[in-house]
């Protein structure tokens, strides 16, 4: 297969609204004068709309990411709300008897959509990679904030409940619908646009943006699999929601004072979670559900098009991988690379979202305290603390990134031991000020040997452009 390109990938995603805005060759001279040589794409172009009609762009991220602007205006703005259509038209034939089907092209795809045909063609002239980057559970799958699934599609909690709030509008991935229409759209890409270089899947796991999260999958497709496996799905269910019952009103500060004089951040982990048999059966299910996904992917890949075209999923570091059910050893047989996420803004949302709801949950316990072991937990600090409190949200446009240097390069190595030969590419993110994207940058380079991906070209002003070249050059 694909192992891509010997030569240290640097790779930018440009999403087709800027190929739009400031043409194809005015982004790709930016990209390539800062040492680009791949980029990441995906087939759907975009117009202006209202706020009733469109979504926000950027994503508001629950709420938490509404503080973001955009670095780079889109059409004058550096907030706006938008729609979207294909950039091409769907072979029917490929989705006969779902009950997800692609959206029709319109105006819109026959006024712009052959600009993704251009990109790749210019691209390729340059030398430059093309990938897409497509949802591997949001149906229609073009892009995250436009889709999702229906409602017997939705993973669900160990009570059988649908969260309220939620980042990711992923589908279960144990429903055969939502997967099969994912396995159709990847062969429907390779065909129509034969001359891409691979495909990027975002969230082919569970995302774990919010500690709910952390608790799928219970769905009645989890238990149709669990059956066909001979797995105890009772079993499971009740040691997940014996774990979430413990996290959700049993902590005590002495529990978080164990976890923080813990050896290391693997030994916290047994303060909440025991080796239960039926807690990592659970893990080990998700971790499977993960691994057939990226199977059939690899297959419909190979099938519509060839092996030459490379499959390089997006996920979560080392330990939210864990809970989002993505093992790359596994997922290294499948896979011609892995992008893994360092993103600042969001870990530090994260850590609030959990720590707002373990203390709502568990009002005795020391803030302080709390704060500590969460960030113990999830490894995402390079000392025990003390931590500054407003630090860990989500930051504005000019505050810097929680998270460590040195946790952020462990990461990415835990990853790529994991993963074996299947190189692990750093995805690091442009949202932020200058100097603190400039020391985020440095440790993206320095943590692998590989290259290093950044999401996305909205959030790269011309000044972190410039820094990307002096820096990887």
């Amino acid at each position: 297969m694909n192992e891509l390109r010997p030569t240290r990938l640097v790779g930018v995603t440009v999403l087709p609204e800027y190929l739009q805005a400031e043409s194809i060759n005015g982004v790709l001279d930016r990209l390539q004068a800062a040492g680009v040589n791949a980029i990441t794409t995906s087939p759907y172009v975009m117009e202006l709309a209202d706020e009733k009609t469109g979504s926000r762009e950027p994503p508001i991220d629950a709420g938490a990411g509404s503080v973001r602007l955009l670095d780079r205006p889109l059409w004058g703005h550096r907030e706006l709300w938008v729609r979207t259509s294909p950039s091409f038209e769907a072979d029917r034939s490929l989705y006969e008897g779902l009950p997800y089907q692609p959206p029709a092209p319109d105006a819109l795809t026959a006024r712009e959509g052959a600009i993704i045909d251009d990109l790749i063609a210019a691209a390729h002239r340059r030398g430059m990679q093309v990938f897409f980057q497509v949802q591997a559970a949001i149906p229609p799958g073009y892009r995250v904030q436009f889709g999702g699934p229906l409602e017997e599609d939705r993973p669900r909690l160990p009570n059988g409940r649908i969260p309220e709030r939620r980042v990711a509008n992923n589908g279960s991935l144990a429903s055969p619908q939502v997967i099969d229409y994912a396995v159709a759209l990847t062969k429907d890409l390779c065909r129509r646009y034969p001359a891409l270089d691979g495909l990027r899947y975002d969230w082919p796991e569970y995302p774990p943006y919010l500690l709910d999260d952390w608790f799928y999958d219970f769905s009645d497709p989890a238990r149709a699999v669990a059956a066909a496996d001979d797995l105890d799905f009772d079993g499971m269910q009740q040691a997940a929601a014996a774990l979430y019952r413990r996290l959700h009103g049993e902590l005590t500060n002495e529990m978080l004072d164990r976890c923080l004089s813990a050896a290391d951040h693997r030994e916290a982990w047994l303060q909440f979670a025991t080796n239960e048999p039926e807690l990592q059966a659970w893990l080990d299910f998700k971790a499977t559900l993960v691994e057939r996904v990226l199977k059939r992917f690899r297959a419909a890949i190979t099938a519509a098009a060839n092996e030459r075209v490379a499959m390089v999923p997006n996920a979560f570091p080392p330990p939210w991988s864990q809970a989002s059910g993505f093992d790359f050893s596994r997922a290294a047989d499948h896979s011609q690379g892995f992008c893994v996420k360092l993103y600042g803004m969001h870990w530090g949302m994260m850590v609030r979202f959990y720590t707002d709801q373990l203390a709502a949950a568990n009002p005795k316990l020391d803030p302080a305290r709390l704060l500590a072991a969460t960030i113990r937990l999830l490894d995402v600090a390079d000392t025990n603390g003390p931590f500054d409190d407003a630090a860990w949200g989500y930051p504005e446009p000019d505050e810097p990134h929680p998270g460590g240097p040195e946790a952020q390069i462990r990461k990415i190595a835990q990853a790529q031991q994991a993963a074996g030969e299947t190189p692990v590419f750093t995805l690091a993110h442009g949202y932020g000020p200058v100097d603190d994207f400039r020391r985020r940058l440095r440790v993206a380079r320095d943590a692998s040997s590989h290259g290093v991906w950044f999401n996305r070209y909205a959030y790269l002003s011309d000044e972190k452009l410039a820094a990307i070249g002096n820096a990887l050059s």
